[in-house]
Protein backbone atom coordinates (compact mmCIF):
# COMPACT_ATOMS: atom_id res chain seq x y z
CA UNK A 1 0.00 0.00 0.00
CA UNK A 2 1.11 3.54 -0.72
CA UNK A 3 0.04 6.71 1.08
CA UNK A 4 -0.13 10.04 -0.71
CA UNK A 5 -1.17 12.09 2.30
CA UNK A 6 -2.89 11.63 5.64
CA UNK A 7 -4.03 14.39 7.95
CA UNK A 8 -6.66 16.42 9.73
CA UNK A 9 -8.14 19.63 8.33
CA UNK A 10 -10.13 22.33 10.08
CA UNK A 11 -11.73 25.39 8.52
CA UNK A 12 -13.61 28.22 10.23
CA UNK A 13 -13.55 30.61 7.26
CA UNK A 14 -14.78 30.41 3.71
CA UNK A 15 -12.87 27.64 1.94
CA UNK A 16 -12.92 25.87 -1.43
CA UNK A 17 -10.90 23.03 -2.91
CA UNK A 18 -11.28 20.52 -5.72
CA UNK A 19 -9.74 17.07 -5.97
CA UNK A 20 -9.28 14.61 -8.82
CA UNK A 21 -8.29 11.12 -7.72
CA UNK A 22 -5.47 10.03 -10.02
CA UNK A 23 -3.81 6.72 -10.77
CA UNK A 24 -5.26 3.99 -8.52
CA UNK A 25 -5.65 6.16 -5.44
CA UNK A 26 -8.63 6.43 -3.09
CA UNK A 27 -9.50 9.47 -1.02
CA UNK A 28 -11.18 8.79 2.34
CA UNK A 29 -12.65 11.85 4.08
CA UNK A 30 -14.47 11.58 7.42
CA UNK A 31 -16.34 14.64 8.69
CA UNK A 32 -15.84 14.87 12.45
CA UNK A 33 -16.88 18.43 13.26
CA UNK A 34 -19.32 20.97 11.88
CA UNK A 35 -20.55 20.79 8.32
CA UNK A 36 -19.59 21.54 4.72
CA UNK A 37 -20.85 20.96 1.19
CA UNK A 38 -19.39 18.53 -1.32
CA UNK A 39 -20.00 18.27 -5.05
CA UNK A 40 -19.68 14.65 -6.19
CA UNK A 41 -20.96 13.19 -9.46
CA UNK A 42 -22.36 16.65 -10.27
CA UNK A 43 -24.57 16.51 -7.19
CA UNK A 44 -24.14 18.82 -4.20
CA UNK A 45 -24.69 17.36 -0.73
CA UNK A 46 -24.32 18.66 2.81
CA UNK A 47 -21.90 16.65 4.95
CA UNK A 48 -22.11 16.54 8.73
CA UNK A 49 -20.45 14.65 11.57
CA UNK A 50 -20.09 10.98 10.68
CA UNK A 51 -20.29 11.40 6.90
CA UNK A 52 -17.62 9.25 5.23
CA UNK A 53 -16.74 10.24 1.67
CA UNK A 54 -14.87 7.75 -0.53
CA UNK A 55 -13.57 9.13 -3.82
CA UNK A 56 -12.43 6.31 -6.10
CA UNK A 57 -9.72 6.34 -8.81
CA UNK A 58 -10.63 8.70 -11.65
CA UNK A 59 -13.39 10.44 -9.72
CA UNK A 60 -13.38 14.05 -8.57
CA UNK A 61 -15.12 16.19 -5.99
CA UNK A 62 -15.29 19.74 -4.72
CA UNK A 63 -15.43 20.88 -1.11
CA UNK A 64 -17.07 24.13 0.00
CA UNK A 65 -17.06 25.65 3.48
CA UNK A 66 -19.19 28.77 3.63
CA UNK A 67 -18.58 31.87 5.76
CA UNK A 68 -19.76 31.28 9.31
CA UNK A 69 -19.41 27.50 9.02
CA UNK A 70 -16.90 25.34 10.87
CA UNK A 71 -15.68 22.10 9.37
CA UNK A 72 -13.24 19.45 10.61
CA UNK A 73 -12.30 16.21 8.87
CA UNK A 74 -9.77 13.38 8.83
CA UNK A 75 -8.47 12.51 5.37
CA UNK A 76 -6.39 9.78 3.78
CA UNK A 77 -5.18 9.45 0.18
CA UNK A 78 -3.81 5.99 -0.54
CA UNK A 79 -3.66 3.16 -3.05
CA UNK A 80 -3.11 -0.56 -3.25
CA UNK A 81 -4.72 -3.71 -4.63
CA UNK A 82 -5.92 -4.67 -1.16
CA UNK A 83 -7.73 -1.33 -0.79
CA UNK A 84 -9.20 -1.57 -4.27
CA UNK A 85 -10.59 -5.03 -3.56
CA UNK A 86 -12.37 -3.77 -0.44
CA UNK A 87 -13.70 -0.41 -1.57
CA UNK A 88 -14.25 -0.66 -5.34
CA UNK A 89 -18.00 -1.12 -4.78
CA UNK A 90 -18.28 1.02 -1.63
CA UNK A 91 -20.86 3.83 -1.56
CA UNK A 92 -19.51 7.30 -2.22
CA UNK A 93 -21.11 8.84 0.87
CA UNK A 94 -22.15 7.00 4.03
CA UNK A 95 -22.94 8.23 7.53
CA UNK A 96 -21.09 6.08 10.07
CA UNK A 97 -20.60 6.08 13.82
CA UNK A 98 -17.55 8.19 14.66
CA UNK A 99 -15.93 5.56 16.84
CA UNK A 100 -12.98 6.48 19.06
CA UNK A 101 -11.10 3.44 17.76
CA UNK A 102 -11.33 4.74 14.17
CA UNK A 103 -10.13 8.20 15.19
CA UNK A 104 -7.27 6.73 17.23
CA UNK A 105 -6.05 4.69 14.25
CA UNK A 106 -6.26 7.72 11.99
CA UNK A 107 -4.40 9.84 14.54
CA UNK A 108 -1.60 7.27 14.95
CA UNK A 109 -1.24 7.05 11.17
CA UNK A 110 -0.96 10.84 10.93
CA UNK A 111 1.77 10.88 13.58
CA UNK A 112 3.70 8.11 11.82
CA UNK A 113 3.52 9.97 8.49
CA UNK A 114 4.87 13.14 10.14
CA UNK A 115 8.11 11.45 11.11
CA UNK A 116 11.23 12.06 9.00
CA UNK A 117 11.18 9.62 6.10
CA UNK A 118 14.25 7.75 7.39
CA UNK A 119 12.53 7.13 10.72
CA UNK A 120 9.22 5.86 9.37
CA UNK A 121 8.35 2.20 9.81
CA UNK A 122 6.67 0.96 6.64
CA UNK A 123 5.50 -2.23 8.32
CA UNK A 124 3.74 -0.26 11.07
CA UNK A 125 2.24 2.10 8.48
CA UNK A 126 0.81 -0.83 6.52
CA UNK A 127 -0.69 -2.29 9.69
CA UNK A 128 -2.27 1.04 10.61
CA UNK A 129 -3.72 1.58 7.12
CA UNK A 130 -5.04 -1.99 7.06
CA UNK A 131 -6.62 -1.65 10.50
CA UNK A 132 -8.17 1.71 9.62
CA UNK A 133 -9.62 0.41 6.35
CA UNK A 134 -11.08 -2.67 8.07
CA UNK A 135 -12.62 -0.43 10.73
CA UNK A 136 -14.15 1.85 8.08
CA UNK A 137 -15.41 -1.13 6.09
CA UNK A 138 -17.03 -2.58 9.20
CA UNK A 139 -18.63 0.79 9.99
CA UNK A 140 -20.11 0.94 6.47
CA UNK A 141 -21.40 -2.63 6.75
CA UNK A 142 -23.03 -1.88 10.10
CA UNK A 143 -24.79 1.10 8.57
CA UNK A 144 -26.40 -1.11 5.92
CA UNK A 145 -27.38 -3.72 8.51
CA UNK A 146 -31.18 -3.76 9.08
CA UNK A 147 -30.38 -4.42 12.77
CA UNK A 148 -28.35 -1.22 12.98
CA UNK A 149 -28.47 0.16 16.53
CA UNK A 150 -28.40 3.76 17.78
CA UNK A 151 -24.99 5.27 18.43
CA UNK A 152 -25.72 5.72 22.15
CA UNK A 153 -26.24 1.95 22.51
CA UNK A 154 -22.86 1.32 20.87
CA UNK A 155 -21.31 3.81 23.31
CA UNK A 156 -22.79 1.83 26.20
CA UNK A 157 -21.41 -1.42 24.75
CA UNK A 158 -17.91 0.03 24.31
CA UNK A 159 -17.94 1.42 27.87
CA UNK A 160 -18.98 -1.96 29.29
CA UNK A 161 -16.36 -3.79 27.23
CA UNK A 162 -13.62 -1.47 28.52
CA UNK A 163 -14.72 -1.62 32.16
CA UNK A 164 -16.37 -5.03 32.63
CA UNK A 165 -13.36 -6.58 34.35
CA UNK A 166 -13.08 -3.71 36.82
CA UNK A 167 -14.82 -4.34 40.11
CA UNK A 168 -17.74 -2.12 41.01
CA UNK A 169 -19.10 -1.39 37.53
CA UNK A 170 -22.66 -0.13 37.95
CA UNK A 171 -25.55 0.63 35.63
CA UNK A 172 -25.41 4.20 36.93
CA UNK A 173 -21.83 4.52 35.63
CA UNK A 174 -22.89 3.42 32.15
CA UNK A 175 -25.89 5.76 32.10
CA UNK A 176 -23.79 8.71 33.30
CA UNK A 177 -21.17 8.03 30.63
CA UNK A 178 -23.84 8.42 27.95
CA UNK A 179 -25.71 11.29 29.64
CA UNK A 180 -28.88 9.21 29.99
CA UNK A 181 -31.19 8.42 32.86
CA UNK A 182 -30.84 4.93 34.30
CA UNK A 183 -34.31 3.90 33.15
CA UNK A 184 -33.70 5.17 29.59
CA UNK A 185 -30.31 3.48 29.28
CA UNK A 186 -31.68 0.19 30.65
CA UNK A 187 -34.59 0.26 28.19
CA UNK A 188 -32.48 1.14 25.13
CA UNK A 189 -29.83 -1.46 25.85
CA UNK A 190 -32.32 -4.27 26.42
CA UNK A 191 -34.32 -3.29 23.33
CA UNK A 192 -31.37 -3.33 20.92
CA UNK A 193 -29.00 -5.91 22.43
CA UNK A 194 -31.53 -8.38 23.82
CA UNK A 195 -29.90 -8.66 27.23
CA UNK A 196 -29.37 -6.41 30.23
CA UNK A 197 -26.19 -4.41 30.71
CA UNK A 198 -25.22 -6.63 33.64
CA UNK A 199 -25.75 -9.77 31.56
CA UNK A 200 -23.57 -8.28 28.82
CA UNK A 201 -20.85 -7.43 31.34
CA UNK A 202 -21.07 -10.94 32.82
CA UNK A 203 -20.56 -12.53 29.38
CA UNK A 204 -17.38 -10.46 28.92
CA UNK A 205 -16.12 -11.39 32.39
CA UNK A 206 -16.77 -15.07 31.78
CA UNK A 207 -14.89 -14.96 28.45
CA UNK A 208 -11.96 -13.20 30.13
CA UNK A 209 -11.99 -15.79 32.94
CA UNK A 210 -11.93 -18.70 30.48
CA UNK A 211 -8.87 -17.23 28.74
CA UNK A 212 -7.08 -16.91 32.07
CA UNK A 213 -8.10 -20.44 33.07
CA UNK A 214 -6.62 -21.73 29.80
CA UNK A 215 -3.43 -19.76 29.60
CA UNK A 216 -2.40 -19.02 33.19
CA UNK A 217 -1.87 -20.94 36.39
CA UNK A 218 -3.70 -18.35 38.48
CA UNK A 219 -6.04 -19.71 41.12
CA UNK A 220 -9.74 -19.53 40.44
CA UNK A 221 -10.12 -17.14 43.35
CA UNK A 222 -7.56 -14.76 41.80
CA UNK A 223 -9.20 -15.08 38.38
CA UNK A 224 -12.55 -14.17 39.93
CA UNK A 225 -11.02 -11.01 41.37
CA UNK A 226 -9.05 -10.22 38.24
CA UNK A 227 -12.08 -10.48 35.94
CA UNK A 228 -14.35 -8.25 37.98
CA UNK A 229 -16.51 -10.80 39.81
CA UNK A 230 -15.34 -9.67 43.23
CA UNK A 231 -15.69 -13.07 44.89
CA UNK A 232 -15.28 -16.70 43.90
CA UNK A 233 -18.83 -17.54 45.04
CA UNK A 234 -20.30 -14.99 42.61
CA UNK A 235 -17.96 -16.17 39.83
CA UNK A 236 -19.03 -19.77 40.51
CA UNK A 237 -22.72 -18.87 40.32
CA UNK A 238 -22.46 -16.86 37.10
CA UNK A 239 -20.14 -19.38 35.40
CA UNK A 240 -22.38 -22.33 36.22
CA UNK A 241 -25.37 -20.47 34.83
CA UNK A 242 -23.52 -20.07 31.52
CA UNK A 243 -21.91 -23.51 31.20
CA UNK A 244 -23.76 -25.81 33.62
CA UNK A 245 -20.36 -26.61 35.11
CA UNK A 246 -18.39 -25.12 37.97
CA UNK A 247 -15.23 -23.21 36.97
CA UNK A 248 -13.12 -25.94 38.55
CA UNK A 249 -14.86 -28.72 36.62
CA UNK A 250 -14.60 -26.70 33.39
CA UNK A 251 -10.87 -26.17 33.94
CA UNK A 252 -10.30 -29.86 34.63
CA UNK A 253 -11.87 -30.72 31.25
CA UNK A 254 -9.53 -28.42 29.27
Amino acid sequence: MKIGFCGYSYHDQRFYTSHHSRYNSYLFRLQTEGQAQVLVHQHTQNVEKGDLLIIKPGEEYQLHVESGQQSGDFNLYCEGEWIDARFKQAPTLTNIIVDDAVLDLWHHLIIEERRPEKERNSELTNYLVSALCVALERAIDKRSDPLYRPYVVTRMMRFIEENATKQGLKVEDIADHCNLSISRSVHLFKEHIGKTMIEYAQSIRVSAAINQMKYTTMTLENIAQNCGFGSYSYFHRVFKKHYQLSPRAYRDKM
